[in-house]
């Protein structure tokens, strides 16, 4: 009887509206287009922003979503940052998400979830140890993200200190983090640098 409704449920499910894939160069354009709606031009003032400037995404962490028809409408990248350092003065490894960004045509659809589901799964996978970020905390509290875990970290610039949440992938992973959060990341050639101007 259970395979009967199991099959019954399938028939009458909805079909997928989006699927989550890696990002590609040709995504580039409408990945930047989609953050400039969605977050507005002064999305490069803050903090996580000048984190990131000059450096490319963590190895297989920048994802997107696409309707059925191929378009880009959600975006997610991580990138590679020390957490300050440890009790022995050693950098803490650790990944900084964002931006997460959904087309407002595309809203509540569960794609903002699920590209966070799909980032943070796929960071564990690779073996990384924890997420930061700064963003809306009840929001982002569902997927196990806590002020507490930035208590003794700082971004540069302005931040909002309840808004700066992590997620440790590995148990007590920033236990001892303490300090400032700068960028570790592979930085962008001079001639992608080029390119892109």
């Amino acid at each position: 009887m259970a395979t009967v409704l199991d099959t019954v449920r399938a028939l009458f499910a909805p079909a997928p509206t989006f699927v989550i894939e890696n990002e590609t160069p040709a995504d580039v354009v409408a990945r930047e287009m989609l953050l400039d709606r969605t977050m507005g031009a002064d999305r490069r003032k803050k903090s996580s922003e000048k984190i990131r400037r000059g450096r490319v995404p963590a190895e297989g962490l920048a994802l997107v979503a696409r309707d059925v028809d191929g378009h880009l409408i959600g975006t997610v990248r991580l990138w590679n940052v020390e957490a300050g350092v440890d009790g022995n003065g050693r950098p803490v490894d650790a990944l900084l998400l964002g931006p997460l960004a959904v087309d407002c045509a595309h809203e509540g659809k569960g794609i903002g979830s699920a590209l966070m589901r799909a980032a943070i799964a796929e960071a564990k996978a690779r073996g990384h140890g924890a997420i930061l970020l700064v963003g809306d905390a009840p929001y982002y509290q569902r997927f196990g993200f806590l002020a507490e875990k930035t208590r003794h970290l700082v971004m540069p610039g302005p931040f909002a200190r309840e808004r700066f949440l992590a997620l440790d992938l590995k148990s007590g992973w920033l236990d001892a983090a303490a300090g400032m959060v700068v960028g570790s990341g592979r930085k962008v050639s001079r001639t992608r640098r080029r390119q892109q101007a």
